[in-house]
């Protein structure tokens, strides 16, 4: 008899008269939030300015989610185009299937565009948005509890998971829950960019490649643990030996920045000309000026239409004159 287990959610899906609440999609919702809160807070203290991050995340996320879902959609194809399959199910993103591979890679696409627009260095941005990433990450893989999926093999601890579905091939069970583990490890690993940064005062991107080269460890040991369908090489899963080249990338990086451009980044987003209050000042002194022109034309106009000056008018030009002359 089993003593405890985490139970599984009933549906994944609430509906709100026609509207369907899915947790999957709260889940991602609430990861990109953490991140983007989390990570203006970092950039804040870097010497940022606030909205900056949003900003840039505006272009980093839509990316990002369709990044990740091409990673998906091209590793585990025939899911969408073998025989017996609808390929319009490629789109349905809510029903779960985001690569974060695919989505680090074209979220930071989407970063460098909007760092670009700004002006500010991706790799300064990267490294305030690090351990939030993480945190993310955290919040959107409980996105596969509610979806049972990602599972990892049949297992009796006391905090295994019981899939109660059998749709798509599923068997209920208990199994090992892949879920949280990476989860709590994603969390771990926000920790320790956190750390290490206030620590060695990283910089110049060495903050990111930190999490990624920590992340990828953890991913190696739990992708060993899953039993879902995915392609093999050579004995080990697709995503084994992205995490294993993913992980030298990030390792190369690390040494290699840190050797070049040592410490980090005095400014990480260039002032704005105070400009623009002269600019402003300018422009009434100019409004002003071109008023008294106005009225100074519609004098002399008014004085040409005449043909001669009003004696009372020429008597206080006269009075006005006198104590200057005397000065």
């Amino acid at each position: 008899m089993e003593i405890a287990y985490i139970p599984s959610p009933s549906r994944g899906v609430l509906h709100l008269g026609p509207i369907p609440l899915r947790g999957y999609a709260f889940c991602i919702i609430i990861g990109v939030f953490v991140a983007v809160w989390l990570g203006n807070k970092r950039w804040l203290a870097r010497g940022g300015r606030p909205g900056t991050v949003a900003d840039i995340a505006v272009w980093a996320v839509p990316f990002g989610l369709v990044g990740g879902r091409l990673y998906h959609v091209i590793t585990d194809y025939e899911l969408y185009f073998s025989d017996g399959r609808d390929w319009v199910d490629a789109f349905k993103i809510w029903e779960g299937g985001l690569g974060i591979w695919g989505a680090i890679a074209l979220g930071g696409l989407g970063a460098w565009i909007g760092c670009r627009r700004r002006g500010i260095p991706l790799p300064a941005w990267a490294d305030a948005l690090a351990p939030g990433i993480a945190l993310a990450q955290a919040c959107g893989r409980w996105g596969n509890w509610f979806n049972q999926e990602l599972y990892g093999r049949e297992t009796t601890v006391p905090w295994a998971l019981h899939i109660t579905s059998s749709t798509d091939g599923r068997v209920p069970g208990y199994y090992h829950p892949t879920f949280l583990y990476e989860s709590l490890w994603c969390v771990g690993v926000a920790l320790v960019v956190i750390w290490a940064d206030r620590r060695f005062t990283l910089g110049h991107g060495r903050a990111f490649a930190l999490y990624v080269a920590t992340y990828c460890v953890g991913r190696f040991w739990i992708e060993y643990l899953r039993v879902d369908d995915a392609h093999h090489i050579l004995g080990m899963r697709l995503n084994n030996w992205t995490a294993i080249f993913v992980f030298i990338a990030a390792v190369v990086y690390f040494v290699l920045s840190a050797k070049k451009r040592p410490g980090r980044e005095d400014v990480v987003e260039p002032d704005v000309p105070d400009g623009s209050a002269a600019d402003g000042a300018e422009g009434t002194e100019g409004a002003e000026g071109a008023e008294s022109d106005a009225e100074s034309a519609e004098v002399k106009a008014e004085a040409d239409t005449d043909g001669e000056v009003d004696p009372l008018v020429k008597a206080e030009d006269k009075a006005a004159a006198e104590p200057t002359k005397k000065s």
